[in-house]
């Protein structure tokens, strides 16, 4: 089964145990079908609300696949985030990166934010129906 990305935003639901995607989540982890990136993790873990949180957080290098970060994988994500502010759409950085990240694995995204959908076809990625 293919891998997915999933965004920040679908984890802090995971965590807070809030359905239907603490089920989801679950079951991908479940299929061994969970990727993540470092900046992920960061958010994550920047978000963090105890140390318990953090030892929590800090298995997920040892349990997930985790996509290769390159200088490249960062430079297209500029790039990205620099011809969309051209066209007068402003998304972040970190988004732009997860687009791209996911992009270079061939994965999808899951995510709850709305404007993954505006990096689908710039970044050449599908979503994760949730």
């Amino acid at each position: 089964m293919a891998k997915v990305l999933l965004d920040t935003s679908v984890w802090i639901e995971f965590f807070r145990k809030r359905e239907p995607y603490h089920a989801l989540v679950t079951k991908l982890i479940d299929d061994e079908q969970v990727a993540c990136c470092g900046i992920v993790l960061a958010e994550l873990m920047q978000g963090a609300k105890s140390e318990k949180e953090l030892t929590v957080l800090d298995d997920f290098i040892h349990v997930f696949a985790f996509i290769p970060e390159t200088p490249e994988l960062w430079a297209t994500a500029g790039k990205l985030s620099f011809q969309l502010r051209r066209k007068g759409v402003t998304i972040g950085l970190s988004d732009c990166y997860i687009a791209v990240a996911a992009a270079s694995e061939q994965l999808q995204v899951a995510t709850l934010d709305c404007h993954f959908g505006e990096l689908c076809k710039p970044a050449r990625i599908s979503l994760y129906p949730l």
